[in-house]
């Protein structure tokens, strides 16, 4: 009996320790992932397909994090609040956006936060202890939403189809493509003028282009020719402006005076052609 007491007792004791550490170990590992994670909440609208408990939390593509829990919003019974539990030393924008990745078409899901503009403030400097940040659509969500837009606008394009393509257009095309034939037939056969006539026009544009060149140095003789003609006109402007209108004037004056001198020489030699010789005779004898 006493051997048996013994061994109970050291059993209690034995059971009461491991269940001492198992408590310890807890309330450790509880103190520290307090200690290493800050609270962060966001919230989707529709279907969080993939998202659960446990479920990786990136910002920028890197692991920061996991989801803590999903709960329904009171408010809104369409919208699932994600809470989660993120490095606390991470700074996340206040424009920073949350939605739902995806790894791959076959991959799981998980909570993408997008980083916001550097000037933006960081949530949590408010006070608030779990700061919410926006959510937006996924692109699976965003598919799903335009698709049936998307096959609306198509049923359209459809319907306009059938309507162009009804049996009077369907033979309009055809009597079209039968022209169309008729046409590329007769330029098949009046190829070799075609190509005369292109010929021709290669000829045409040679000349034409060795006729602009003639023009061209026609146009800049004209061109040194005006140079000359405003020297000129600049030289006889200078020439009325300056002193040459006035030693003309002179000139002609003296000119005037010559040829007034020159015609009363010639009246006298026209009454006494003698006087130029011998001088003049009615003076009379004057003594030496």
């Amino acid at each position: 009996m006493e051997t048996k007491a013994n061994y109970v007792a050291v059993g209690a004791f034995v059971l009461a320790c491991i269940l001492g550490i198992v408590v310890a170990l807890l309330w450790l590992a509880g103190f520290q992932y307090s200690q290493e994670y800050a609270l962060y909440r966001t919230s989707f609208e529709g279907p969080v397909t993939g998202l659960g408990d446990g479920t990786p939390v990136r910002y920028n593509g890197i692991d920061v994090g996991r989801v803590k829990d999903l709960q329904f919003d009171p408010s809104d019974p369409k919208r699932v609040i994600v809470n989660m539990q993120v490095k606390p030393d991470l700074r996340i924008p206040a424009d920073s956006l949350a939605s739902i990745a995806s790894e791959g078409l076959t991959g799981g899901s998980y909570v993408e936060i997008d980083g916001g503009t550097v000037n933006a403030a960081k949530l949590g400097d408010d006070g608030n202890p779990v700061p919410t940040i926006k959510s937006r659509p996924s692109t699976l969500q965003q598919l799903e939403q335009s698709a049936p837009k998307l096959i609306e606008k198509l049923n359209h394009v459809a319907d306009d189809l059938q309507l162009i393509l009804n049996a009077k257009n369907r033979a309009a095309i055809g009597n079209i493509l039968v022209n169309l034939d008729v046409t590329t037939a007769a330029l098949a056969k009046r190829a070799p003028e075609i190509e005369t006539s292109l010929n021709n026009l290669a000829t045409a544009t040679t000349t034409l282009n060795t006729d602009l060149q003639d023009i061209h140095t026609m146009l800049g003789n004209a061109n040194l020719v005006m140079v000359k003609v405003n020297k000129l006109a600049d030289d006889a402007d200078s020439f009325v402006v300056g002193d040459g209108l006035g030693q003309l004037s002179q000139t002609i004056g003296d000119t005037r005076r010559l040829v007034s001198s020159l015609n009363r020489l010639s009246d006298q030699l026209d009454r006494e052609p003698t006087r130029l010789l011998f001088g003049d005779r009615h003076k009379g004898y004057t003594p030496k």
